[in-house]
């Protein structure tokens, strides 16, 4: 193994200790201090520097079947991470390399050589990685562009569109020659964000007014595409709103994460029919090939300047479960992340 200076005996960690109903509850959590074992053959130990914190986790704190195993009680959680390598016994991967990995909620993780992604701290920064050059960002640019086709001309709907996918979304819209790009967020500050920053041609405080009417008055010739990210009155809104051949792009429904009742569905599906529109759910994880290519052009836009984010940046392992409920809340503008 490479030779190290010395390396921790322990790290903190975040454990799920029981299943949230409805909201989750600080007494759901414990951050525990845990050993931290020298990396064996093939693998590398990480001292973690950006934790993700991110809307899906929600869905993996209980044990209903998902698209993703749920956390295992008294387990450390997971998630995405970013950091450097302190020790290795891999080829490949040196001390002091950077890794992209999904062992976050802990201060220092030990995993398989292949399981870490080498990233360039000079290209951009570290937390870019979580963000506007990771997941979230793929995510954006899968959903636009192949669920939903987004076409040059279109007119784009964009829910929670202050968040690190929706501010994207919306950008990547833009970029790509939409005729109008219209986003919703839950502020009136975010509002500002939306229009002043991010380029879009209209915005709307969704807590001002129901979502269908304001959709109506920033799109009045309707939209091809829908961006979801919330679900609920904004799902319906879009589909009132959709033109013929619309499309909606199914990626979150964070209004409904937390509910313990069942959420009504939209009561307007029939529209579909005479706008012979579709909708269509995705995960990020069966895009991954369209990674190279998101890597190069949003890449590209973001060293240009044309592509802008912002991070919420949150300082420390032991707010990392507040962090996590702010996203819930939607406190966070852009990426919410936690800097260790």
């Amino acid at each position: 193994m490479t030779d190290t200076p010395a390396l921790p005996a322990t790290g903190r960690e975040w454990h799920l200790l029981s299943r949230p109903v409805g909201w989750p509850k600080p007494e759901n959590f414990a951050l525990v201090e845990a050993e931290v074992p020298a990396p064996g053959e093939g693998q590398v130990l990480v001292r973690n520097k950006y934790l993700s914190v991110d809307p899906y986790m929600r869905g993996r704190m209980s044990a209903a079947k998902s698209y993703a195993a749920p956390f295992e009680l008294g387990k450390v959680m997971q998630g995405g991470a970013v950091g450097e390598v302190i020790a290795s016994d891999a080829e490949g991967v040196a001390v002091g390399d950077h890794v992209l990995h999904f062992f976050g909620w802990r201060e220092y993780a030990v995993m398989a050589a292949k399981n870490a992604v080498k990233v360039d701290p000079d290209a951009a920064p570290l937390s870019a990685y979580l963000g506007v050059l990771g997941m979230t960002g793929l995510t954006a640019y899968a959903g636009l562009l192949r669920t939903a086709a987004f076409k040059e001309g279109d007119s784009v709907f964009v829910s929670g569109a202050a968040g690190a996918v929706g501010s994207q979304v919306g950008q990547i819209a833009r970029l790509k020659g939409a005729s109008r790009v219209i986003g919703s967020a839950g502020s009136d500050e975010k509002v500002r964000l939306l229009t002043e920053e991010y380029g879009f041609d209209a915005a709307f405080n969704y807590k001002n007014g129901p979502v269908s009417e304001q959709l109506r008055a920033a799109a009045p010739d309707g939209i091809d595409v829908y961006f979801d990210n919330v679900g609920g009155e904004h799902l319906e809104a879009a589909i009132g709103s959709l033109n013929e051949g619309g499309r909606v792009a199914v990626c979150g429904m964070i209004s409904v994460y937390n509910d313990t009742e069942p959420a009504p569905g939209p009561r307007n599906l029939a529209r579909l029919i005479q706008t012979r529109g579709r909708i269509e759910g995705f995960l990020v994880g069966d895009h991954y090939d369209l990674q190279p290519r998101f890597v190069q052009e949003v890449g590209a836009w973001v060293r240009s300047g044309e592509l802008k984010y912002r991070e919420t940046v949150v300082e420390g392992i032991e707010n990392n479960l507040e962090a996590f409920l702010g996203v819930l809340r939607g406190d966070n503008t852009g990426k919410m992340i936690v800097k260790l």
